[in-house]
């Protein structure tokens, strides 16, 4: 029998990753910085709102694999933020077949303000923290995240090939 090991630096980094998702993740989380925010916005919505200006125009299908969801539910929560008037659906510049969501300007006022009730958020939680240390933690952190999308991104191009 053979055993599946992993070295204690990258348990340690798996676990402080679950950590902070499992953060990310909380409705109180989300609820606690839509009040910070002083914004009415339902908690499921809020994430999918954030992706749109992070990461628009995007399509539904490509929305629902980054917030982990099923596109039929994420259809549905796009149509209520369009709605709202938060976003809009348009033609893709690459296909005419595609809707891509992309947030409007009263959404970019909404993302605007989580924004400004993040960094007032962090500026506590970063309190004891030098300037380099918070920068050193971005540079890495951004790094890291650029690299888990090039493994997927080249991941899907390989099951794609067959």
């Amino acid at each position: 029998m053979q055993h599946a090991h992993i070295s204690p630096r990258i348990r340690a980094l798996h676990d402080a990753l679950i950590r902070m998702a499992s953060v990310m993740n909380r409705p109180d989380v989300d609820e606690r910085l839509v009040r910070e925010a002083g914004i009415a916005l339902d908690g499921a919505l809020f994430p999918l709102l954030v992706m749109v200006e992070r990461f628009g125009p995007i399509g539904i299908v490509e929305l629902a694999n980054r917030g982990g969801r099923d596109y039929t539910t994420v259809s549905r929560q796009v149509g209520r933020l369009e709605r709202q008037g938060l976003v809009e659906r348009r033609a893709d510049g690459h296909d005419a077949r595609v809707r891509a969501v992309v947030v409007t300007r009263k959404g970019k006022a909404m993302t605007d303000a989580l924004d400004a009730a993040r960094e007032r958020m962090a500026r506590a939680l970063f309190a004891d923290w030098s300037e380099s240390e918070v920068d050193t933690l971005v540079g890495l952190l951004q790094r890291f995240a650029c690299g888990l999308e090039a493994q997927v991104s080249a991941d899907a191009v390989e099951k794609a090939r067959g």
